[in-house]
């Protein structure tokens, strides 16, 4: 099977949407479940450019206009968060506790650059490990914005973060298309990605975050029918990179949180 070679060209393209016009002071007369507010400041805490300014040094020149206007949105994205959650008089600013998808801090004995660093693997196999990591993390955090959104039914919510996801979305497929070029190169890479997805990856946050907080962003957004749904999609999605048929690495991520299929207490 051959795959098409990356172009970043249409990522450096893409527009900023900045949050102009958003009345944040809606959430005062009609604020968010408290669930809802503990699975965004969740996800503020794990919403920073520190995983971008350590992105690997195999990355592409051409890949530096990406990076950097990755970095300025997942800023933004952060700032937008903290608006919500000040809003409800919820504090922030706090330092970041994690730094996924890398793997710096906190959270960095279970991220790739931790996995690379202790099994000497480096060049184009660790690149290929980090983007095959960040895409699934990417991919992961829409599923869980795309959740908050249908619970909530909060307008303005929803249209703060239908400008966040558009970015998340463009994030997620450069991570994913770097991610194709390097795992389609030899088999090599492919089993060292998958062996390290396997034993190491995590979702984001859950190294350096109270175990008590993942579970509860997994629980809320993710434990009915629906949410499992959302979490067959995305596994499908990953098992679509060349190499990682089969691996079932989020609802396996989930059941290790204690969250069960709805599917599977039916039967």
């Amino acid at each position: 099977m051959q795959f098409m070679a990356f172009e970043s060209g249409p990522y450096t393209r893409a527009a900023v949407h900045p949050d102009d016009g958003v009345d944040y002071d809606v959430f005062r007369r009609w604020p968010l479940s408290p669930g809802a507010l503990r699975c965004l400041r969740y996800l503020c805490d794990i919403c920073h450019p520190l995983d971008l300014l350590v992105a690997p040094a195999q990355v592409e020149q051409t890949d530096t206009a990406v990076l950097t206007r990755c970095i300025y949105e997942k800023d933004w994205h952060r700032k937008v968060l903290v608006r919500v959650l000040t809003a409800h008089d919820v504090p922030t600013g706090t330092p970041p506790v994690t730094a996924a998808p890398w793997g710096v801090g906190r959270s960095g004995r279970r991220g790739p650059a931790w996995w690379a660093l202790r099994y000497g693997v480096s060049g184009d196999d660790a690149a290929a490990i980090r983007m095959t990591w960040g895409a699934i993390n990417e991919w992961m955090t829409h599923s869980c914005y795309h959740r908050l959104v249908l619970r909530e039914e909060h307008p303005v919510l929803t249209d703060v973060l239908h400008r966040v996801t558009s970015q998340e979305v463009r994030h997620a497929a450069y991570y994913a298309g770097r991610a194709c070029d390097r795992l389609a190169r030899s088999v090599r890479v492919r089993r060292l990605t998958r062996f390290a997805l396997r034993h190491f990856w995590a979702p984001a946050g859950a190294a350096g975050m109270p175990r008590v907080e993942t579970a509860h962003l997994m629980r809320y957004l993710l434990a009915d029918e629906a949410g499992w749904q959302e979490i067959r999609q995305l596994d499908d999605r990953i098992e679509r990179l060349p190499g990682l048929s089969g691996l079932g690495l989020v609802r396996r991520a989930l059941q290790r949180h204690g969250v069960v299929d709805p599917s599977n207490r039916r039967a």
